[in-house]
């Protein structure tokens, strides 16, 4: 790994690796490191991840996830407190703010009235009261399947550095409402609740009803989508890197669907029709 530290700090990198070596779960053994100059020898996980895999044949989506899921579980049944950085409302508050600045805002070009930020201020608060009510665990932060390997054993596990302490149904939003592949409902609903019988079985802190745990997961998924959007629309029009908002119309429907489901979230619904250009639902001036 070579990463410069002025664009890239290595130490959450070999800190997190640690964790989860420690966890017993398949990531990069650190062989040396030059922390100072921003090198890092690794053992290689493979060639091939699980995007890639599923891409070419989905059939083998039920045995990945099986093992991606009780990965999953191990990682978070080693949680501790004070260990990684909190996952709190000033850093949700900080991704929630992507989507206004850089989807509607640079993408777009609109200019959000008064009107409309106390909107989306009110719909950010009604969000965020579940999330930070949900119990905490450790959150790799983009467990989805381009960051999987497929090894032994099953998954390597990549692109971990920005782990956190937060949201018990952060990673599995993550798996199963993917930023690049798609899978329709009864295909989340099943993997979904496999992981919750996994992680109910294991002693994690997730609700005990799985209706309450699926509107968990829909409602981080919902902040997360938001937060992808506003990266997607940075990584184009800032770092010219235009093929990520071929992705944007995947989150929009997962929004939308969310949105939809839950009359408390339906303050986003107009946004999501300006971003779509569609006839709003409801009257909001922008």
């Amino acid at each position: 790994m070579d990463a410069p530290p002025q664009h890239e700090d290595c130490r959450p990198f070999v800190k997190v690796a640690t964790l989860m070596s420690e966890a017993c779960l398949n990531v990069p053994k650190v062989l040396a490191q030059d922390l100072d100059r921003g090198f890092l020898l690794l053992t290689d996980l493979g060639t091939e991840t699980y995007l890639q895999v599923l891409e070419r044949d989905r059939s083998l989506a039920p045995g990945l996830f099986d093992a991606a899921t009780s990965a999953l579980v191990t990682w978070q049944a080693s949680s501790r407190a004070d260990v990684l950085p909190p996952y709190d409302e000033a850093l949700l508050r900080r991704e929630l703010g992507l989507f206004p600045e850089w989807y509607l805002g640079r993408h777009l070009g609109l200019a959000l009235s008064e009107d409309a930020r106390e909107q989306l201020e009110r719909f950010h608060t009604v969000l965020l009261a579940n999330i930070l009510g949900q119990q905490k665990v450790f959150v790799h932060r983009d467990f989805m399947p381009r960051n999987l390997m497929v090894g032994e054993p099953n998954p390597g596990i990549l692109d971990f550095q920005d782990a956190v302490h937060g949201p018990v149904s952060y990673d599995v939003a993550s798996l199963f409402r993917d930023a690049f592949i798609s899978w329709e409902e009864p295909e989340v609903l099943d993997g979904t609740i496999r992981y919750w019988d996994k992680a109910r079985r294991a002693g994690l802190p997730v609700p005990g009803d799985f209706g309450d745990f699926y509107r968990d997961v829909e409602w981080m998924g919902l902040q997360r989508h938001l937060k992808v959007l506003g990266i997607f629309a940075r990584l184009s029009h800032r770092d010219g890197k235009k093929g990520y908002l071929e992705d944007t119309p995947r989150f929009l429907r997962y929004a939308r669907l969310t949105a939809q489901r839950y009359r408390e979230l339906s303050g986003l619904l107009p946004f999501l029709d300006a971003a779509e250009d569609v006839t709003p639902v409801a009257g909001l001036t922008f």
